[in-house]
C-alpha cells in the first residue's frame, strides 16, 4: 500500500505524544476521482487510526485551502494545509509532483499537488506561506514519485515557456527531445524558500510500482501523498 512511510518526532516532544507522518502510496491503491473514492479514503483513514482524511478538488492550479476536517464540501485547491491532530491531508497523482510538508515543532503539515503549471505558479511556495502564517518556522519537505525528466517529453515551445519561469525544469528526455523536469522545478522552488526536501525515488512512468497517466491513459490510477499529525 505505501512505497513510503516516515514518521518524524515533535520537538520538543509534546505531552500527548504527537508525530508527524508521512507517506506516498504505490498501485496497490487507487485514489482516481470517482463514487468509490470516499469509501477508499475512508477506509484507509479508519485503517491508519485517523480520525479523518480530507482531499482536494484539484484544477492545476496555486490555490492553498486551510482545513479543520475531511468534511464535504471538498475545497476546490491544489494545495492544503491544516494543524489539526488526527487530519490526514491528501494530493492525488498520476504523473504530477506530489509534494507533503511540515514543521514537527509547530505542528504544522501541508501538501501540494505541483503539476506543470503548479510549477509555473509556484503552489508550494504558496503552500510554504500558507503554513508560516499558520506559526511554522522549521518547514521541511518531501518530493514523492513523479514522472522523471527523461521521461517528460514536451513540445520545444512549452518546455520553453515553463523554463523562462523555472529555470531549472529544462530537460532533455534520454531519446534526445525537448523534456521537462518537474521534480527539479519545485526542489529549486523549496530551496529558494528556505525548505529542505528529500526526495522519495521513483519514476512513475517507467516504475510499474505507481500509477501513470502517460503509461497507461484513461486506465490511471492515482496515488497518495498524505502528512498527518498523529
Amino acid at each position: 500500500m505505501f512505497a513510503f512511510r516516515e514518521t518524524t518526532a515533535l520537538d520538543p516532544a509534546p505531552a500527548d505524544g504527537r508525530r508527524v507522518e508521512v507517506a506516498f502510496t504505490d498501485a496497490a491503491l487507487d485514489l482516481q476521482e470517482g463514487p468509490e473514492l470516499a469509501a477508499t479514503l475512508a477506509g484507509l483513514a479508519a485503517d491508519l487510526g485517523l480520525t479523518g482524511l480530507a482531499r482536494l478538488h484539484q484544477v492545476h492550479g496555486a490555490d492553498v485551502a486551510t482545513v479543520d476536517d475531511g468534511a464535504a464540501p471538498v475545497p476546490e485547491a491544489d494545495a492544503a494545509v491544516t494543524t489539526a491532530p488526527g487530519l490526514a491531508l491528501v494530493v492525488r497523482v498520476a504523473d504530477c509532483v506530489p509534494v507533503v510538508l511540515a514543521d514537527p515543532g509547530a505542528g504544522v503539515v501541508g501538501v501540494a499537488h505541483a503539476g506543470r503549471r503548479g510549477v509555473e505558479l509556484d503552489v508550494v511556495t504558496r503552500t510554504v506561506e500558507r503554513m508560516r502564517a499558520l506559526g511554522a518556522t522549521e518547514v521541511r519537505a518531501w518530493i514523492g514519485p513523479h514522472v522523471c525528466g527523461r521521461c517528460y517529453e514536451v513540445p520545444a515551445a512549452m518546455r520553453d515557456e515553463v523554463a523562462a519561469r523555472v529555470p531549472a525544469t529544462y530537460a532533455e528526455t534520454s531519446w534526445g527531445t525537448p523534456a521537462l523536469d518537474l521534480g527539479a522545478g519545485v526542489a529549486a522552488q523549496l530551496d529558494a524558500a528556505g525548505v529542505p526536501a528529500a526526495v522519495v525515488a521513483g519514476c512513475t512512468l517507467e516504475d510499474e510500482r505507481f500509477h501513470s497517466y502517460r503509461r497507461d491513459g484513461a486506465a490511471a490510477g492515482r496515488l497518495g501523498g498524505l502528512v498527518w499529525l498523529s
